[in-house]
Parts: structure tokens; C-alpha cells; sequence
């Protein structure tokens, strides 16, 4: 769980995802549309990826734990609740305040 949260608090947009995911896809595509360079951590190909799953599970509460996106630090959720945000307008404002986006 430290190395998730650690990892999650290193940059303005961490993603935590399984390179083989299309919804882990759609939203790495999403942020990379919007001007965002997230720093992506695929548990698949991660030395301790199982150990990462196992914690982002306890945060989530749900299987599939992927993607599991981190906005400044803070758990924002997977693929429904970042579109969500998205379309509500909100996701954008919420970049900005991270860091994450310049305009």
C-alpha cells in the first residue's frame, strides 16, 4: 500500500493499469488527448505488480482494480467516474489544479 500511495503522490496524473486493458487504454488515450503526460505504471509488466493489484483492490473495493487513476495525489477512481468527470466539465478544472495542465 506504501509504494501505491508513494507512486500515486510522485506526479500530477498517475495511472495504474494492465497494458493489455482496453478501458486502461481509453483512459490513458483520454489524458494524452487533453495535453496530459501521466506517468502510467503497468501492473502487468511491474516486479511488484501483484503486490500493487492487492492494494489498489483494498482502495478500490473492486476487481478489476484497473485503471485506477491518482489526480494530485488523490484516488479519483477508474474508466466511469473519470468520464463522468470529463463530461461534467470537471475534469479539466481538476487538472489544472494538479498541475497537470497549463492552459
Amino acid at each position: 500500500m506504501d509504494r501505491v500511495t508513494r507512486l500515486a503522490s510522485e506526479r500530477a496524473v498517475v495511472i495504474f493499469s494492465v497494458s493489455s486493458c482496453c478501458m486502461c487504454h481509453t483512459v490513458k488515450t483520454l489524458f494524452c488527448d487533453l495535453g496530459v503526460n501521466p506517468a502510467v505504471y503497468e501492473l502487468d509488466e511491474e516486479t511488484r505488480g501483484r503486490e500493487m493489484e492487492r492494494a489498489l483492490v483494498q482502495l478500490l473495493g473492486r476487481r478489476p482494480p484497473v485503471p485506477a487513476v491518482f489526480i494530485g495525489g488523490k484516488l479519483v477512481g477508474s474508466t466511469d467516474r473519470v468520464m463522468s468527470l470529463h463530461l461534467g466539465g470537471k475534469l479539466v478544472p481538476m487538472l489544472k489544479d494538479a498541475g497537470a495542465l497549463w492552459l
